[in-house]
């Protein structure tokens, strides 16, 4: 959930390191730090706080060759001392990481009593000082030594004074390394890659690299690996704010391009025979992508008749799915640690496997028996939007290519649904948001995810405190809570659901409620009823469903705007969970 970048070239590296870091700050943005190799001396300096509150002064050293870390803490508080990069006991060796290891605590003690010193709290430290043990000169030796007594995940950058290059290595965690003219950049993603270069080596589990100007050569199990170079397909205007005020803001306003997008190029590609000889389907999941899937159960069995469950990710390994089974993990950024688990467990039982990610040559691509890919481009915002509205894509494809293609007019016109939501006013809900205690999001059916999806939003960064429920479910003791001071967002679309909605509204009303209801919006019964009433798009179920979604993302975003918040990077939260 960190990010780190090395750079080894011709130019300045300090200052590509910093623009580096600022793309990945998402990941992270606790603490930061750089180190910079000038000839034979080693530059180290990291600070508490966001990259861009400060101007290190490392900037001036003219060295060519650096490496940086942004931090989300796991091992010590949020520190100087606790941020990346760390070092040896002389200070000649500097190591950035992203990952956790599990056998810190009793690697530290046996280094303490080889009378090595510890300046921090964090389980990376001990990786410096393993190395400095084993360091002669040679630094690619030195990391190879140490690798096999490090038990978790780790991407790892090394850097040592009077050492040309960088040395990486990665296990469970993700790292990528770009390939440029006399230049070699590694990441923890591939958007601090982009500015210089669309040509990319993906490094897998067990692989050790040395990067040089000329470019990397990489190790695996004591051979050379030959690794293939991808061209990213991302533009770098992608990851750049543009006129927006936040890149949630950006993200939010891309979605009607990239919902038609994912679904013009799903069609456009033969249907996976994985999808041909199932008996039921297990997704698995976690945050915004486990919602995304309890909305795709609901689609499934109800325009497939195929049974569907969705599983959280990080119990998926208390659970054995129905043999026979098809299984899809579903993951944005393809290195989501809780779910490449699962789909490793499913792969050890001999179930078929499908990812659905936004990431080419991501890990998760190399775990599966296929990849649906999402076009949702490079997503910045710690709160996932576009790639929930590319997921949801997806799931629409899959119930019209199983179900006999009676969803396919009104998938391709969806996005036509998303523009109307982005036109609509909801400044009167706003208001009656932003002074909140709390909120609770209620749905029925299909509308039941959506409204998790919404109280996930508004919580993560409005932080007023957000609960989703199935409508039917408010009465089994939420009704406790429910006051003047907690409004509620009901999802009340036309349809089935929509009777016993109105009456489920009706209740929550009766308790003194502010009462937004997101539905109907020619239905004068719920004109009656409603506070503010936020109409959505005509149409059938694909469009309510995508308009509220997006309707949904506005709310949480203008009320947080409102506030005052960190909208992109909101507190204790980073965007990619690369541990478990």
């Amino acid at each position: 959930m960190c990010g780190i970048i090395g750079y080894t070239g011709e130019k300045r590296a300090a200052p590509l390191v910093l623009e580096g870091l600022k793309r990945l700050e998402y990941r992270g943005y606790d603490s930061f730090g750089i180190a910079v190799v000038s000839d034979s001396d080693l530059w180290v300096w990291k600070k508490r706080g966001k990259i861009s509150q400060v101007n290190p002064p490392v900037l001036r050293r003219k060295g060519r060759t650096a490496i940086g870390h942004t931090r989300w803490a796991t091992h010590g508080e949020p520190s100087d001392a606790n941020a990346h990069p760390h070092t040896d006991c002389r200070g000649t060796i500097a190591i950035v990481h992203n990952g956790i290891i599990e056998n810190y605590a009793s690697i530290r003690r046996e280094l303490e009593g080889r009378g090595h010193t510890f300046r921090s709290e964090t389980d990376t430290e001990v990786i410096a000082h393993l190395v400095e043990e084993h360091f002669w000169g040679d630094l690619l030796s030195a990391v190879r030594a140490v690798l096999p007594q490090l038990e978790g995940s780790y991407a790892i950058l090394a850097v040592a004074g009077g050492n040309e290059g960088i040395v990486a290595a990665r296990k469970e965690s993700p790292l990528v390394i770009g390939v440029a003219d006399r230049a070699c950049i590694a990441a923890s993603d591939v958007t601090a890659i982009l500015e210089h270069t669309d040509r990319v080596v993906y490094l897998e589990d067990g692989d050790v690299a040395t990067l040089l100007p000329s470019g990397p050569t990489i190790w695996h199990g004591g051979e050379q690996a030959d690794r293939p170079v991808r061209k990213v397909d991302w533009d770098v205007a992608e990851v750049r704010l543009g006129g927006f005020a936040h890149y949630m803001q950006k993200e939010i306003y891309e979605q009607q391009s990239v919902f038609s997008s994912t679904v013009r190029a799903l069609y456009a590609e033969p249907i996976p025979d994985v999808l041909k000889d199932f008996s039921g389907i297990t997704l698995v999941a976690c945050g915004t992508s486990y919602n995304a899937c309890l909305f795709c159960q609901y689609l499934i069995e109800e325009y497939c008749g195929i049974p569907v469950r969705a599983e959280i990710a990080s119990e998926f390994r208390y659970r054995t799915p129905p043999g026979g089974d098809l299984v899809v993990a579903v993951t944005q950024s393809g290195e989501t640690a809780d779910t490449l688990s699962a789909l490793k467990q499913a792969r050890m039982h001999n179930h078929p496997t499908l990812a659905v990610t936004n990431v080419l040559g991501s890990s998760i691509t190399r775990l599966a028996d296929y990849t649906l890919f999402m076009r949702a481009g490079p997503e910045i915002s710690v709160a996932a939007t576009k790639s929930f509205i590319a997921e949801l894509a997806v799931f629409f494809y899959l119930a019209d290519v199983m179900g006999g293609g009676r969803l396919r007019k009104s998938v391709l016109s969806g996005h036509e649904a998303i523009g109307e939501a982005l036109l609509q006013d909801i400044s009167p809900a706003v208001d009656l948001c932003r002074g909140a205690q709390s909120i609770f999001f209620v749905g029925r059916g299909p509308f039941f995810p959506l409204a998790l999806e919404g109280a996930l939003k508004m919580k993560e960064i409005t932080y007023i405190h957000a609960e989703g429920y199935a409508a039917g479910e408010i009465k089994h003791g939420p009704f406790a809570l429910l006051s003047h001071k907690t409004p509620v967002i009901a999802l009340s679309p036309p349809g089935e659901t929509f009777p016993a909605m109105v009456s489920n509204i009706r209740e929550m009303k009766a308790r003194g409620v502010p009462l937004i209801v997101i539905g109907d919006g020619n239905s004068q019964e719920l004109r009656d009823i409603a506070d503010v009433l936020i109409p959505l798009p005509d149409g059938d179920m694909v469009s309510a469903v995508l308009g509220a979604a997006v309707l949904l993302q506005l709310l949480a975003y203008r009320t947080a705007e409102a506030l005052g918040r960190e909208i992109d990077q909101p507190r204790n939260l980073a965007k990619s969970v690369t541990v478990e």
